[in-house]
């Protein structure tokens, strides 16, 4: 299970600290929270505003409407409660440091686990084709069905189904992440994008080495 970036009652102190910092909107807060967390955790409109509005109630933040845009700000009060937890804040960031490790480990095993899958998939129909080269001749006794299983259509059938499975499990995976609210950090990407690469010249090689 992802980890929670957050645990209860520390987003609320967090969410001062970045308007101590200085005076945010809604949409600027969100992309601070992101940023902060290197892409692995993007909190929804539905987590920010509701705890915006609470801060407000406690009078520890103000807000002033500009147009279409609501600017948040810190207040003397918010401040002060900021000042009277600062060790709980120092834990909070450090907390989160290591949650936004464990996140972005997380998603890179699962595409590594995939990687492994498919490179096994693609080795064993290499070992395949290898076999159906140095294989003699079929007979006239030998079954017809034997003849279909080992025909370039019906591996071609099997690759085609390898690869796809391994699709469907790197999105399955990608895509329960960002829907618990994560990101995708670049490097997790990046590594998913060689592995991919290394795994498309793996079996331009295995065809090439059976003609």
């Amino acid at each position: 299970m992802t980890p929670a970036v957050f645990s209860h009652g520390d987003l609320r102190l967090y969410l001062l600290s970045l308007l101590a910092e200085s005076p945010q909107h809604g949409y600027g807060i969100i992309q601070a929270l992101t940023d902060r967390t290197g892409g692995t955790y993007t909190p929804s409109a539905g987590t920010i505003y509701p705890r915006l509005a609470k801060l407000e109630e406690e009078g520890l933040v103000s807000k002033t409407v500009d147009g279409r845009t609501t600017i948040y700000a810190i207040t003397d009060a918010g401040r002060a409660e900021l000042a009277a937890r600062e060790g709980d804040l120092a834990g909070i960031q450090d907390g989160l440091a290591d949650s936004v490790r464990l996140i972005a480990n997380e998603v890179r095993q699962s595409v590594q686990e995939a990687m492994k899958s498919l490179r096994a998939d693609l080795a064993t129909a290499a070992q395949d084709e290898r076999r159906t080269a140095t294989s003699p001749p079929a007979t006239a006794t030998q079954a017809p069905r034997d003849d279909a299983r080992i025909s370039s259509r019906e591996n071609l059938h099997r690759a085609d189904a390898a690869v796809n499975a391994f699709r469907g499990q790197v999105r399955a995976t990608l895509r329960t992440h960002v829907a618990k609210g994560g990101a995708l950090p670049v490097a997790v990407v990046d590594d998913l994008e060689r592995a991919l690469n290394a795994a498309a010249d793996a079996v331009t090689r295995a065809v090439s080495s059976t003609r």
